[in-house]
């Protein structure tokens, strides 16, 4: 099963329905799945697109990093049972801001013409019942490129790589020398900028 939250996810499409703008979010919710909700409605530019017009997207990647993890949020998070060094990825984390190719960092079969992309914020926060999350503001992601920094982030937690090896791997371009792809389970993509 695959799990995949999407607290800001923004989608758009053309309509000729005679509903007032201000009702759509309850028209379209009494026919969704109850695991789907429209929060607002809004009308839009002609050209404007959901996924193209984007300027920013916000990731959050969520850690379990007990000894036994959770059964109710099992789907939800990813549980790392080995004791990770925060701090480390900390300091490793702000390798990742600024502009780079991040050719490492792509799943193979990826289609994107381009690997470079901006990462304008990168932060690793402890939480308190032993979650860390990971955030990352960029103006784009290659497929699976959130889950793979995290997985690198988690190498340099766990002592098999060091902070500043980060910037090595990202010159590699080279996915060999990145950490493996974590789940799904536990990523959340929080906000999309226009």
């Amino acid at each position: 099963m695959l799990v995949y939250m999407l607290y800001g996810q923004v989608a758009n499409f053309k309509t000729n329905s005679n509903i007032p703008i201000e009702k759509f979010a309850i028209a379209i919710n009494s026919n969704l799945k109850k695991s789907i909700i429209i929060k607002s409605a809004e009308e839009v530019d002609e050209k404007f697109h959901s996924r193209l017009s984007c300027k920013k997207k916000t990731y959050r990647y969520v850690i379990n990093n007990s000894k036994y993890g959770t059964a109710i949020y099992r789907n939800l998070e990813t549980c790392i049972k080995e004791k990770l060094d925060v701090e480390k990825m900390q300091e490793a984390v702000k390798y990742f801001e600024g502009e780079h190719d991040f050719k490492a960092f792509k799943a193979s079969g990826t289609s994107s013409k381009s690997s470079v992309r901006t990462i304008y914020k990168a932060e690793v926060i402890e939480k308190e019942n032993d979650r860390i999350y990971i955030e990352l503001t960029g103006n784009g992601f290659l497929y699976n490129m959130v889950r793979i920094i995290v997985g690198t982030l988690v190498e340099v937690g766990i002592g098999k790589l060091e902070p500043q090896n980060i910037k090595k791997i990202i010159e590699s371009k080279d996915r060999k020398n990145a950490g493996k792809t974590l789940p799904p389970q536990g990523l959340y993509l929080l906000k999309v900028e226009y």
